[in-house]
C-alpha cells in the first residue's frame, strides 16, 4: 500500500508541585504530520483520539505551517506565552507563524 497520511507526536512528562492529588501532567506534542487525502482536521482528530487513548492530559499544537486549519474547530486554546527560537546567524523578515515551518 501507499501511505498517504500519517501524525506523529511525543511525550514530554512534567512535573506538578504542590497539589495534594496530582504530580504528574502527561503531554503529548504534535511533532511531524502530512495530510493529502483526509483534511488536517480529520487528521488532528484522529491524533487527539490516539493521545487521548493513551492517557495523556494534554495535547500542544504550534500555531505554524498548516495547523490554523484545525486548532480553532477542534478547540485548541490559545498557550500562555509565545515561543522564540535563536537562529544563528540567520537574518529574515519578520513572518506569521502559518509561513514557518520547522524541522526539529
Amino acid at each position: 500500500g501507499t501511505i498517504t497520511d500519517f501524525l506523529s507526536f511525543y511525550h514530554l512528562p512534567s512535573t506538578v508541585i504542590g497539589h495534594p492529588r496530582y504530580n504528574l501532567l502527561r503531554a503529548a506534542y504534535s511533532y511531524y504530520n502530512v495530510s493529502t487525502r483526509i483534511t488536517w482536521t480529520k487528521l488532528m482528530s484522529d491524533a487527539l483520539v490516539l493521545a487521548s487513548q493513551e492517557e495523556f492530559d494534554v495535547f500542544n499544537a504550534l500555531d505554524a505551517m498548516h495547523n490554523k486549519e484545525f486548532l480553532e474547530e477542534l478547540k485548541f486554546g490559545p498557550g500562555s506565552g509565545h515561543l522564540h527560537y535563536y537562529l544563528y546567524n540567520w537574518k529574515c523578515p519578520e513572518m506569521q507563524p502559518r509561513h514557518v515551518g520547522l524541522v526539529l
